[in-house]
């Protein structure tokens, strides 16, 4: 499991500086009040299993995958579903409600949909369902070494 200690000093190595909030954010809209910004600016970061194949997919909060969108992206094929808490754990090292894009293992595909473009500064999970970081989508591109895409909609 991925503590998150080493997300906040991987952040900090780059400049960045992790918000805490006083209460778990379990969704966009509490990590947006907790941040003071729109659920948009929110970077959800949703495991996904494609028939079977895990992929991270990184959204505006305000948006959904379209199952559609996501098997064009990845090119793989079958269903599309949530996987469990310990499927969760299992592909990213993180519990669910605290899935990062920072500091993933090896091999899981990152995609970051269009919907983050939208605002200069976005705000993904740092390391825990209490932590978040400012930052701008360039560097979280580089950082999360994630594909840009369009596999959301409204």
């Amino acid at each position: 499991m991925i503590v998150s200690a080493d997300v906040q000093a991987f952040l900090a190595e780059e400049g960045l500086t992790v918000l805490r909030a006083a209460a778990p954010t379990k969704d966009s809209a509490s990590a947006a009040a907790a941040v003071g910004c729109s659920v948009a600016e929110i970077a959800k970061s949703i495991l996904l299993l494609v028939g079977g194949k895990p992929v991270l997919v990184v959204a505006g909060g305000d948006v959904r995958v379209k199952s559609g969108l996501l098997k064009q992206a990845t090119g793989w094929s079958g269903q599309v579903r949530l996987p469990a808490p310990d499927e969760v754990v299992r592909h990213t090292g993180y519990p669910p409600g605290a899935v990062s894009p920072f500091l993933l293992p090896k091999g899981l595909p990152v995609l970051l949909d269009a919907s983050l473009q939208r605002f200069p500064i976005i705000y993904p999970a740092a390391g825990n369902d209490r932590s978040s970081v400012g930052i701008a989508f360039e560097q979280l591109q580089r950082l999360s070494g994630g594909r840009l895409v369009e596999v959301c909609g409204r």
